[in-house]
């Protein structure tokens, strides 16, 4: 069997021996049951499984006792404090030494769901950038034309009662101006050095507490095994710090945000399979975001506060896509979480 193949696939692999007993998992089985193989290898399905996988330990010894391939939709494995639901496989052997073997494939469906979800969210938001900076484009002609038309009648005019009306005109449309350039963002290419993401984090976490003073704490809870990685450290700190205001102005009054990082593996972004990624979460104890606002928070304009603009996490998004990376958010009423996910290797391993 060639292990280091089984262990580029999604789908876990494990081989069970006649007594049951596991002889060998990949990486994705190893990931799905949160354990190394080192310590998973030896151990009975029976126990590997447990009482609350019932159903798919009898679907198991059934396949062994009759001899025959089974195949099993929508299984629910218990995992720690989770359920996750799989589709099975499973195929029995008969070596040359009589002995018979099982291979078992398990493919969480969460996972397929997860990638549909990743490339509706990941094409959704694409396309509202897209469709500002259209409309940017299209504001910021007859905005420069409108200044300088009320430039020219200052000069005109002699009346300083007069001349008030067209420094608001021009004050105005500097403020216009100042807008539109911030929907459209930066024409810069992201100026790529190798980082730490802890750099970014404590930069950001500092800032946002020296603003808040004691009434919020910012706590932090890091994988210090991230290894560095290539990113614009000056978009990055942009791109989270305006994640982090967002979250401290969502709590009243007191309460507490907690930025985490973990690795994860096999992830999929834009069709895109990469190994390796660092996982940012920016949870914050507030009051929440409604049901209908989640599905719009990264449009632009787009606020549940009367004096936001509702650019800062569309700004985000676009940095954090100039990183190759994605935003997700889940919400409810005492736990905020945004989610970014950055790829830490810049070789991609397939094409979905």
């Amino acid at each position: 069997m060639k292990s280091h193949l089984l262990d580029n696939l999604n789908t876990a692999v494990l081989l069970f021996d006649a007594n049951l007993n596991l002889r060998y998992v990949n990486m994705a089985a190893e990931i799905l049951f949160g354990d190394s193989a080192r310590h998973l290898v030896g151990i009975s399905a029976e126990n590997l499984f447990k009482l609350s996988d019932a159903a798919f330990l009898k679907n198991l010894k059934h396949c062994y006792d009759v001899r025959e391939s089974l195949i099993d939709y929508g299984l629910e494995l218990h995992r720690a404090s989770q359920s996750i639901f799989v589709n099975a496989s499973m195929t029995l052997f008969d070596f040359e030494n009589s002995t018979h073997e099982m291979i078992v494939e398990l493919l969480p469906i969460d996972n397929r769901l997860r990638i549909s979800q990743e490339e509706q969210l990941y094409a959704q938001q694409n396309t509202a950038r897209l469709m500002v900076r259209g409309l940017a484009h299209e504001i910021k002609n007859p905005l420069g034309g409108l200044r300088g038309a009320a430039q020219l009648l200052d000069l005109e005019l002699e009346d300083i009662e007069l001349k008030e009306y067209t420094h608001v005109i021009i004050e105005e449309a500097d403020r216009l101006q100042d807008l539109v350039n911030r929907l459209l963002g930066s024409n810069e290419l992201p100026n790529k050095k190798l980082l730490n993401i802890h750099e970014v984090l404590e930069r950001v976490r500092w800032l946002v507490q020296t603003e808040v003073g004691e009434n919020i704490q910012i706590y932090c809870d890091y994988d210090p095994s991230i290894p560095e990685f290539l990113g614009d450290k000056n978009q990055l700190i942009q791109a989270v710090l305006n994640i982090v205001r967002n979250a401290v102005q969502a709590i009243s009054e007191s309460g507490n945000v907690t930025l985490k990082t973990r690795i994860c593996r096999h992830v999929t972004i834009e069709r895109q399979l990469y190994k390796l990624a660092l996982r940012c979460e920016i949870i914050d104890d507030g009051e929440g975001i409604s049901a209908d606002m989640l599905n719009k928070i990264f449009y632009p304009m787009v606020t549940g506060r009367v004096e936001g603009t509702g650019l800062g996490l569309s700004i985000s998004q676009t940095l954090i896509s100039e990183h190759q990376g994605l935003i997700e958010c889940s919400s409810e009423k005492g736990r905020t979480i945004f989610t970014i996910i950055l790829p830490l290797l810049s070789d991609r391993t397939t094409h979905r």
